[in-house]
């Protein structure tokens, strides 16, 4: 999805100098936002559109500190202070340490074989974030492209997830369609699933635990877990387990292999059942197939429907 992040701008390097900044500078760049150092431990996120309000970020801000209120082995963001410039938020926050696990410059495959290195870092992070319980701010969180509150109207995960895969089918199933056939159906044999699952726990969903998104140290333990905000909200921490194990490496040649090996390393170790697993990733790619693309031009797009051609063929 690298396509999709918002560039650096100059005029915004000016714009922080022209606030007292000295020695501003582009540090990172991800799909809800592009990031400033600003020096003394501070960085700037300039956050993507898609109509966002000082309230939202106020939530998002009321959510990160949910997050830190619970002890866990790598740090969260943390808002310090918000603002709007020329219709576009910003939030000043406390720099996160460490570097990406992996280094995403030139997009390259990671290795055949997974270093265990990352599948030690995913399981920690996994386990630290299922640990934090949802709370009602993150119930009011919105996931990227839909219209309302995740939660709203419903107590269940599942129920609210399936709910979710309805709307966002809607809005350009199509395009989905003709890109896999018998959608409807895996769309009925998908929401039925979901409601019939059991009551899950209910924790912090980071919803986008991409490399860029791990920060490490030097020995390669998880230090910063970063960039929330594009599926983020209370749920089934089987889901983040699910979505981790789909998106790790979407693009390389051992895309598949890599889903599967680390949907049956996230099932063994973390206690899931590997079908809720396969479940999940099929409503993950219903969910955002459109995102970034409404058809097959777009690599999002051309990776949800080859996934869910996957489901359909039952492999």
């Amino acid at each position: 999805m690298n396509d999709h992040l918002q560039p650096h701008d100059e005029d915004w390097v000016a714009y922080f100098v022209g606030r007292g900044h000295s020695d501003p500078q582009p540090l990172a760049a991800g799909v809800e936002g592009a990031v400033y150092r600003l020096g003394n431990g501070v960085v700037a996120k300039v956050w993507s559109g898609r109509g966002r309000t000082l309230d939202a970020l106020s939530l998002i801000r009321q959510v990160y500190a949910d997050i830190r209120r619970h002890p866990l082995p790598f740090a969260t963001p943390q808002i310090l202070a918000t603002e709007e410039h020329n219709g576009t938020l910003v939030t000043y926050e406390r720099e996160l340490p460490g570097a990406p696990l992996r280094d995403d410059a030139g997009n390259p495959p990671p290795a055949r074989r997974l270093p265990a290195y990352e599948t030690d870092a995913l399981l920690t992070v996994l386990r630290g974030l299922a640990s934090v319980p949802g709370s009602s701010a993150m119930r009011r969180l919105t996931v990227r492209g839909d219209d309302r509150p995740l939660w709203e109207g419903h107590t269940r995960f599942p129920d609210a997830l399936a709910a979710l895969l309805l709307r966002a089918v809607h809005r350009n199933g199509g395009a989905l369609e003709a890109s896999v056939p018998g959608l409807a159906g895996l769309l009925e044999r998908t929401t039925q699933a979901l409601h019939a699952l059991p009551t899950p726990p209910v924790a912090a969903l980071h919803g986008d635990l991409v490399p860029s998104n791990i920060h490490v140290d030097e020995a390669g333990r998880p230090v910063a877990v970063l960039d929330f905000g594009f599926f983020t909200t209370a749920g089934d921490p089987a889901f983040e387990a699910a979505v981790t194990a789909a998106i790790w490496d979407m693009y390389g040649p051992d895309a598949e292999r890599h889903t599967a090996e680390l949907t049956s390393l996230f099932a063994t170790s973390l206690g899931h059942e590997e079908e809720v697993l396969t479940l999940y990733q099929a409503a993950y790619a219903m969910a955002t197939y459109d995102l970034f693309g409404p058809d097959e031009s777009d690599g999002h797009f051309r990776w949800c429907a080859a996934l869910l051609n996957r489901a359909l063929s039952g492999h």
